[in-house]
């Protein structure tokens, strides 16, 4: 039996298993190493900065910069990395710090009553023991689709997590809806490698766009007032950035407001110009309805300001909405280990549905005793800083710390101070919204 298993390969799943290794623990890594990085168009960019973007080892020397060393390649604050760049350093930092990965992917963890903790079962239906069991399986199992969209094919809509090139739509008319980085930059592609029309749809009344990154060195004064952080310059973002644990001690009405308001859609400073190729933008704009039109399109009618009806006709939907935490969609744990979770708050009404994510103690583990969380499905309990790569660091070794403390102290109660297997109250079971 593995002192711990990690499933998900990615930034936070990687960095989990560095600090894990470097404590001796026996562990065992799931997961296609960095699998939906190297998935994204090649024409993509890092929207953080290189300094902000690095895995995390217990001591420091598998940065982002060290990796671009090996490459010849100057990491520089200002200057954007290709996400292909960026992928490659997390297979680069696997081979420096993870043992044990295994690149099937796991179907299923549930508890195990005979050796009280859990069994992970992988894609070809080998199952293996572990005492403690860390889920970072990333973004991808919390993609959200618009609810008019839900349901209907692939071939015509899609989530813009879905693609790795945009190239199979030249000459096609395509309708990116969101006004976030991943809306903004599928849409500059698109126009780039030649579909025929491309517009955006978003609900939002105006685009927002980052501004150029002020210098690292630029005065005491300036630096004062506005700090660069991880997340951004400003105070605000320094107590996101900062204060991961601080956020978790408020109020489940507090996080979840600010979960759904802070860091909200925008654009990076350097797409703005090629997004301007873009001519079609209807903004203030939703889908209410969509069908499949006799020559094979799809109609979208769409409301927009004031109410105003209209309709659209595309070949194709990209939705680049972003991404729910909630557990109902991570089908990776059994049902009987995932509904006896405490969950975040009492409503989930907001866009986010913090209503239906996890609620995760002090060292990221959840209301079951050894199992532990990281990654998006922690945003609602620890902050904006755990949708980023950013937030690794935060969380790798303290949630390894929660590990050896669960595996010192063995079958009790979770870190979450919930009660094996039962929610604290219905009311913290309310689950997402459906859009």
């Amino acid at each position: 039996m593995y002192d711990l298993v990690i499933v998900g390969a990615g930034p936070y799943g990687l960095s989990v298993a560095a600090h894990a290794a470097a404590h001796g623990l026996d562990l065992r890594i799931f997961g296609r190493t960095m699998e939906s990085w190297h998935a994204m168009p090649s024409g993509m960019y890092l929207k953080s900065e290189p300094w902000a973007s690095h895995l995390s080892d217990p001591q420091g020397v598998y940065g982002l910069d060290a990796y671009a060393a090996t490459r010849g390649v100057r990491a520089e604050h200002g200057v954007p990395l290709p996400v292909g760049f960026f992928a490659a350093y997390g297979d680069w930092f696997a081979r420096q710090a993870v043992p044990a990965l295994d690149e099937r992917l796991v179907t299923t963890v549930a508890p195990d009553t005979a050796c009280g903790g859990y069994a992970v079962t992988a894609e070809d239906g080998e199952t293996v023991r572990a005492r403690t069991v860390a889920l970072a399986v990333g973004v991808l199992p919390f993609m959200e689709i618009p609810g008019p969209l839900r349901g209907l094919p692939r071939r015509y809509v899609t989530h813009s997590s879905h693609h790795g090139e945009l190239d199979g739509f030249t000459g096609k008319d395509v309708t990116v809806i969101g006004a976030g980085q991943a809306a903004l930059e599928s849409a500059a592609i698109l126009v780039e490698q030649g579909a025929a029309h491309v517009r955006v749809l978003a609900r939002s009344d105006r685009l927002n766009w980052n501004t150029v990154p002020p210098a690292l060195d630029r005065g005491a004064w300036r630096s004062l007032r506005a700090p660069h952080t991880g997340l951004g310059c400003g105070w605000q973002n320094k107590l996101y950035a900062d204060t991961p644990g601080i956020f978790r001690r408020l109020p489940a009405a507090t996080r979840e407001r600010i979960f759904d308001s802070a860091l909200g859609p925008a654009g990076a400073w350097w797409l703005r110009e090629r997004f301007a190729e873009v001519k079609d933008v209807r903004l203030g704009r939703w889908a209410t309805c969509a069908t499949v039109t006799a020559d094979d399109r799809l109609r979208l009618d769409v409301t927009g300001p004031d109410g105003a009806a209209e309709v659209v006709e595309t070949d194709h939907v990209i939705a680049a909405t972003g991404f729910v935490p909630s557990l109902d969609r991570a089908d990776v744990l059994a049902p009987e280990l995932r509904d006896g979770l405490r969950r975040v708050g009492a409503g989930g009404s907001g866009a986010a549905g913090a209503g239906g994510a996890p609620e995760v103690g002090a060292l990221f583990e959840s209301s079951r005793p050894g199992l532990f969380l990281a990654g998006l499905l922690t945003a609602p309990s620890y902050g904006p800083s755990m949708r980023f790569v950013f937030g690794a660091d935060y969380t790798a070794g303290r949630l390894v710390k929660g590990v050896r403390q669960r595996l010192r102290a063995g079958a009790g109660r979770g870190a979450g101070g919930g009660t094996v297997g039962r929610p604290r109250t219905g009311e913290e079971r309310v689950t997402a919204p459906a859009s």
